[in-house]
């Protein structure tokens, strides 16, 4: 809750932090003196909502012994904490009703019966950025190069995703490449496997890769997280042929960032893909608000007005980071187990070139294209690896009934639960998964990752056992 130390600023906050049975972190415990020089003060008590003013006075007139405030972080080095957090009831919970409405609304319009599920898939997908300006004084480089909206094709998003590369953030230890996909206790699998299946979902469904700022747009201009907040309010506005890229691109609502020389270097520049334009800004912002280009000006479209040299070296920043990311997937061995799409990505991540081609060169282009995944040799292995893995579920489900059937004590429930029948129908399935009917149901999908399930006999769980398995 970052904005709600200005008071009234957060309704959601200081109505979640007036109710009960918090629990709150890095927020100063306030005694009932400051309590009652804080409703003392009367032009700057009044600016609080009302739960929180009401939760105030109740606090002084209960004599509480201290109480939170949404506006007083933990005082850290003599200073407020930037890092306030408490726990939120998931709003869906709290508030059901909001969420009726919104499924009943849907259900409406669709003119759907009432008991009709209301199936509401994901339709965009807008990655965010955390960028920071640079400071020379402490050796910090910017990243600070993309305008409020940036979108990027396949290859191009996907050495963002690789490299996860993040600015200086309060809430963080440092800016870096240090994602969620970088950290070791999140994940215990390499992140070749998550991305290699984000790489396949992303062809299949045909989403583009957009992503917004957050921190600063340009060397000056801090923007915080205001426009993370404000383009979900701007997509959900827009229809779907709006949002398609082709289209945008197509109106000059987005334009492609091409390389350029400065300071006698190549800037990559084309590594940030398409940003948007004023075009974009009149057409849709003006949705939002009476005067667009006053809100999104030239300097935030293009931010390189902004600082030239700050943000020449950016992308040079970005670039390098990019490299040296790579270099890791080939030394602890994930570039082998990469799809070969993003081995074309890693590869000209580290050494600027793939079999001699670059990032443009139409054969690797293809090798994103939805029609020629789905005919690859690649994808029909995830296919297979995906009927591997179904089929040793399904006969560990199998093996584990029947050891249950087996025991005399057990006999009672055995019935009661029809556990032959449950055995059949899993004989059956396993049946289905090894026809070509199983292999088109599944075709389309992300299937699963072969180094994960790989081509080996395994011992069964009655065999690891030591016990044998009935047949017939």
């Amino acid at each position: 809750p970052d904005d709600a130390i200005h008071r009234g600023l957060d309704r959601q906050t200081e109505r979640d932090i007036a109710r009960k049975n918090n629990f709150f972190c890095n927020y100063q415990p306030l005694t009932r003196e400051q309590v009652q020089a804080e409703v003392d003060n009367v032009l700057q008590f009044s600016e609080y909502t009302e739960p929180m003013q009401d939760m105030l006075r109740a606090a002084l007139q209960a004599n509480a012994t201290y109480v939170v405030s949404s506006a007083h972080p933990r005082i850290v080095n003599g200073k407020p904490t930037k890092n306030p957090r408490y726990l939120q009831d998931r709003p869906d919970l709290a508030t059901p009703e909001l969420r009726y409405i919104a499924m009943r609304s849907m259900q409406l319009y669709r003119g759907l019966p009432a008991k009709a599920p209301v199936y509401t898939p994901v339709a965009a997908v807008l990655s965010g950025r955390r960028n920071n300006p640079p400071d020379k004084k402490k050796g910090i480089r910017s990243l600070a190069v993309y305008n409020p909206i940036h979108y990027q094709e396949l290859p191009e998003l996907f050495m963002d995703y690789i490299c996860s590369l993040t600015g200086k953030s309060p809430s963080t230890t440092g800016a870096g490449s240090e994602g969620a996909l970088t950290k070791g206790p999140f994940n215990a699998l390499l992140p070749i496997h998550d991305l290699n299946a984000a790489l396949t979902s992303m062809i299949l469904t045909g989403l583009g890769g957009y992503s917004t700022a957050a921190g600063y747009v340009g060397s000056f201009r801090e923007v915080g997280h205001d426009i993370s907040f404000l383009v979900p309010e701007l997509w959900c506005r827009l229809s779907a042929r709006e949002r398609d890229p082709q289209f945008l691109i197509g109106e000059g609502m987005l334009e492609k960032l091409e390389d350029y020389e400065f300071g006698g270097q190549k800037v990559l520049a084309s590594r940030l893909g398409y940003r948007i334009t004023s075009r974009f800004v009149r057409h849709f912002f003006g949705r939002m608000f009476d005067n667009p280009d006053k809100v999104f000006d030239e300097a935030i479209l293009r931010p390189e007005t902004q600082d030239p040299e700050g943000y020449a070296d950016g992308i040079h920043h970005i670039t390098e980071a990019q490299q040296r990311v790579a270099r890791m997937y080939f030394e602890d061995g994930s570039y082998e187990l990469a799809v070969p799409p993003l081995q074309a990505v890693l590869s000209v991540m580290a050494e600027g070139h793939w079999n001699g081609k670059s990032i443009e060169d139409p054969e690797v282009r293809d090798m994103f294209r939805r029609e020629t995944m789905l005919g690859s040799d690649w994808y029909q292995a995830r296919l297979d690896a995906k009927r591997r893995a179904d089929t040793r579920l399904w006969q560990r489900h199998r093996e584990y009934l029947q050891q249950f059937l087996q025991r005399s004590t057990h006999s009672d429930v055995a019935q009661r639960l029809e556990l032959e029948k449950r055995i059949a129908q899993a004989d059956r399935r396993l049946e289905f998964f090894q026809t070509d009917a199983y292999l088109q149901r599944i075709h389309g999908t992300v299937g699963a990752d072969p180094a994960l399930v790989p081509e080996i006999s395994e011992p069964s769980t009655s065999q690891r056992q030591g016990q044998e398995v009935p047949t017939g």
